[in-house]
């Protein structure tokens, strides 16, 4: 290897969505959303090499290939906002599933605004990498912080909420994806006349009820998202009520789908369900904020400095 060759080797963690409530279209076309999210251990992979130089180069690999890969756009981002220079390559290897609402892409483009300007030594503070995420993706915020968070407006606007012990999941995926754009195209007319007051209340009043843990709720959670996406593809339907019947503590469409999620207290639990909802089901544990970050640190310790930075800062900063 080259001595003036930075690696990194990371991983993109998936999420799933622990209640998602859309109240209605905005006044810039985008819909206003109350969303809980939860970063799980599902992850894709992702190699980066950098190279000081004056001139600037970007070289992508991904398997499979992806159109509009976020990774790829979040790196020519930090070249024209962030004034990164030199080469840079980066080799991603999928595991998450597009089209599946676990936020693959969304949390590749994240991983290179947290390890980019690590190996470049750059230095980005919360805000700007905020900025820049928000450019990306709606999504793609949150993936800056990890763990359970509250998404408020596009679902770009964070919060982090507390958390309580360890849980565990059974995601399920569908073979063929689904659309978000249409998903919210059929969504739209279903909410005209809703009450917004009464969405929120709805959706406080879950929240409140399982303050340290997804599993043991008063309420059950809801995705508004099931309403229009089981009427066009009732075998998801179905499979909500196989994951509840293997013994979810509840079961949701993550996102606008496809995938769905069932929550379990033990591993155990998770495992079983999943012997028994075959090969298209993965178990995966629900990912702490203090568990995401400390990963993190693991990651990029030879280029960072000690202590306990959020986000981590490059030892290369002057």
């Amino acid at each position: 290897m080259n001595p003036e060759e930075r690696r990194a080797r990371v991983r993109a963690l998936a999420k799933i969505n622990l209640d998602l409530r859309v109240l209605g279209r905005r006044a810039d076309g985008y819909h206003e959303l109350r969303t809980v999210f939860q970063t799980i251990s599902l992850a894709d992979t992702l190699e980066l090499c950098y190279r000081p130089g004056r001139a600037v180069r970007i070289a992508v690999e991904s398997e499979p290939p992806i159109e509009n890969n976020l990774a790829e756009r979040a790196a020519e981002l930090l070249v024209r906002r962030g004034g990164l220079r030199g080469e840079v390559s980066l080799r991603l290897s999928k595991r998450i599933p597009t089209g599946a609402g676990l936020g693959g892409g969304s949390s590749d483009a994240a991983a290179v605004l947290l390890a980019l300007p690590v190996l470049a030594g750059l230095r980005m503070e919360t805000e700007r990498l905020i900025e820049l995420a928000s450019e990306l993706g709606s999504d793609v915020p949150f993936f800056l912080c990890g763990g359970r968070a509250l998404g408020l407006g596009r679902g770009g606007e964070v919060y982090p909420l507390p958390e309580g012990r360890q849980e565990w999941a059974v995601v399920v995926v569908p073979g063929e994806g689904i659309s978000t754009a249409q998903a919210y195209a059929e969504l739209s007319p279903t909410l005209t006349g809703r009450s917004w007051e009464r969405s929120i209340v709805e959706f406080q009043s879950s929240l409140w009820s399982r303050t340290l843990s997804a599993a043991e709720a008063s309420e059950t959670p809801s995705n508004d998202f099931e309403a229009v996406v089981f009427r066009r593809r009732p075998a998801l339907r179905r499979l909500k009520a196989r994951l509840v019947a293997a013994g979810a503590q509840f079961a949701l469409l993550t996102g606008s789908g496809s995938a769905l999620a069932g929550i379990f207290r033990s591993r155990s639990g998770a495992e079983r369900a999943r012997h028994v909802l075959g090969e298209r089901a993965v178990v995966a544990s629900l990912v702490s904020r203090a568990r995401y970050q400390s990963w993190w640190r693991r990651w990029l310790r030879p280029h960072i400095r000690s202590g306990r930075w959020w986000p981590p800062l490059s030892r290369y900063t002057r």
